[in-house]
């Protein structure tokens, strides 16, 4: 039996992923998790085989629980799930020590298999992510602007993109105004940009944002 538990803010996600799994031959015992709050704390008192991760929840971000889960307990397995296209987040995510990466559009066919690879010490990627872990590995100076930006950074130019001010940014991830604005300010630096307007156009254009 393969003992996992599945994080995602959405009890119908949650629902979902338990009802795929219970189509497979496979015997999987699933616990749930709502928060990252939540997931760190269950870790802490429960061995799980494979951690089943959303990266959208609100207050604690994914790929900071996903930071906190390594840092409790290294060897767990952690498979993220994301409703994110591989090229927007999957390569940062496998750096911060993530174990696969599988779009939820793929779920339904692939989780169960994922989640057993996984569970045996493997990892879980598609060929095609495979392909881009090579170039990037390969190629540093290559890089596009979006990619030189750390984790953090990261998840305070896509809260920019999706419209977000400093002020909201702020609330939701308990930071004060101040330190937002000066991630802000790193980010338009290192991104050569001037405004949230071209953040936005920016991640459009990468797709970064839906």
């Amino acid at each position: 039996m393969i003992k996992i538990i599945i994080t995602d803010d959405h009890p119908i996600v949650r629902k979902g992923l338990k009802e795929i799994l219970a189509e497979t031959k496979d015997i999987f015992s699933v616990d749930e998790a709502g928060n990252g709050w939540e997931v760190l704390e269950k870790v802490g008192k429960t061995d799980y085989d494979v951690v089943v991760l959303d990266l959208s929840m609100p207050g604690m971000s994914g790929l900071e629980v996903l930071k906190q889960l390594k840092k409790k307990k290294s060897s767990i397995p952690i498979l993220v799930l994301s409703r994110h296209p591989e090229e927007q987040y999957a390569v940062r995510v496998l750096k911060a020590g993530a174990d696969g990466y599988l779009t939820k559009e793929s779920a339904p066919n692939e989780l169960a298999l994922a989640i057993q690879k996984i569970a045996r010490g493997g990892k879980y990627i598609s060929a095609s992510l495979a392909d881009q872990l090579a170039s990037y590995i390969k190629d540093e100076s290559g890089k596009k602007p979006h990619e030189r930006l750390s984790d953090r950074e990261f998840q305070v130019m896509s809260m920019l993109a999706s419209g977000k001010t400093v002020g909201e940014i702020a609330r939701e991830m308990a930071l004060s105004v101040n330190t937002i604005s000066t991630y802000r300010l790193r980010i338009l630096e290192k991104m050569k940009l001037t405004n949230n307007a071209q953040i936005m156009h920016y991640a459009l254009n990468e797709k970064l944002i839906d």
